[in-house]
């Protein structure tokens, strides 16, 4: 039961969507609406507030370490990677939106940097890299989501590894337009409108 009460009260963290509420406070409109159409921290920083964009990727990154943090905390380790992937589930398929969402990428690195903070320092560390050289965010996240179930082998444990390695999977699913994109050299640039 108590496993339960853990993966409802991650989901619902996880659901709200902080890229929407951020787009409203800040007289944004309706971000999905604009751009990508995405409600992460990406989408939101083509309306051209970097300040809207800084909040939404915080906060996103902290519903999923908070979800972990707390189950930890609460309940032990078992339930805490339980709570970062139901965080990740609400993200992607929030309650709020109808059962739609982002692409989890700022929840994804906020719930790695809580499971072991070596493996999301080293996350947060490649997707940086990668958005620093190439300029894209999307393919930031994928060569990030690749390496994570590595890292996590290497710093945490074996079976974190197969959690993340989930967790990269859905990262990877939600970014197949993208990798489309990518492939016919389509894929907009950080800061850039859609094509």
């Amino acid at each position: 039961m108590i496993y339960i009460l853990v993966a409802l009260g991650a989901y619902l963290l996880g659901s709200v969507p902080f890229g929407l509420v951020m787009a409203k406070l800040f007289g944004l409109g309706d971000i999905r609406k604009i751009g990508s159409g995405n409600i992460g921290a990406t989408n939101v920083l083509r309306t051209g507030n970097k300040l809207a964009a800084a909040l939404t990727l915080v906060l996103d990154a902290g519903k999923g370490a908070a979800a972990v943090l707390i189950a930890r905390a609460l309940v032990g380790e078992d339930a805490a990677g339980l709570a970062g992937l139901f965080a990740m589930l609400g993200h992607l398929y929030s309650v709020f939106l109808k059962f739609n969402g982002g692409k989890g990428v700022a929840t994804f690195l906020g719930t790695l940097l809580a499971l072991s903070f070596p493996v999301g320092l080293a996350a947060c560390a490649t997707w940086l890299t990668v958005a620093v050289i190439a300029r894209y965010s999307s393919l930031a996240a994928l060569v990030t989501a690749a390496l994570a179930p590595i890292y996590t082998y290497i710093f945490y444990h074996r079976h974190g590894a197969v959690l993340v390695l989930l967790l990269s999977a859905l990262i990877f699913y939600r970014h197949g337009a993208n990798i489309r994109r990518l492939l016919d050299r389509t894929e907009p640039k950080i800061g850039q409108k859609d094509k």
